[in-house]
């Protein structure tokens, strides 16, 4: 969904920035820029002359004789690696299907579809039915087997038998037909905006 791209995008943004900046300063101070330049460093940091280390030997062996240092330092290591595979494995398993053949055929005979255009023009439909408030959509699949992700936010009176009746039967329905698609498989996730009760005076 668009939530998890967006946090996805500010993630590696994030991570970029600060190794960038780390990369810049440790670059800064290798190459006595400092001096150089007349330039003050940032406070605190140690690393402002060719001379300097990040991590002095003190540092770097103050506590690896006590007996919870190396537990805890591996064990932070592990963790900061699985972390690393679960988000990729989660977004591998976010499997788009870019251009999509129209009616069936390859796509170097036939039309392109571009998944996320269907998937705006599905979100903008889906939108405009009766007890929806708010809507997204997305392809997932293969290009060859395409299916939609639909997560719908309904009224507070909408009824969601009958927005998945008139989701299946409007918004989905005219996206198979119009691609010539023999089925589009989809799944749909709703949820009730809640509001708080108002005060009659």
């Amino acid at each position: 969904m668009k939530a998890r791209t967006t946090v996805n995008r500010i993630l590696l943004g994030l991570a970029g920035g600060v190794l960038l900046g780390g990369g810049l300063l440790v670059l800064a101070g290798g190459l006595d820029v400092y001096r150089h330049w007349n330039l003050a460093p940032p406070s605190g940091w140690p690393l402002t002359s060719p001379h300097d280390v990040v991590l002095s030997h003190a540092d770097r062996t103050a506590w690896t004789d006590q007996g919870w240092w190396w537990p805890t330092f591996i064990a932070g290591l592990v963790l900061v690696v699985l972390l690393a595979l679960w988000w990729l494995l989660a977004l591998l398993r976010q499997r788009r299907p870019g251009r999509m053949p129209v009616g069936g055929t390859p796509p170097e005979q036939g039309v392109e579809l571009r998944d996320q255009a269907l998937g705006d023009a599905l979100a903008a439909e889906a939108g405009s039915l009766p007890g929806v408030e708010e809507a997204a959509a997305r392809m997932a699949g293969r290009p060859a087997r395409p299916e939609v992700r639909v997560r719908l936010t309904l009224t507070a009176d909408g009824a969601p038998g009958l927005v998945l009746r008139d989701l299946s039967r409007g918004p989905v329905e005219r996206a198979r037909e119009s691609t010539g698609w023999e089925q589009l498989p989809t799944q749909a996730r709703l949820r009730v905006v809640r509001r708080g009760p108002h005060r009659v005076e």
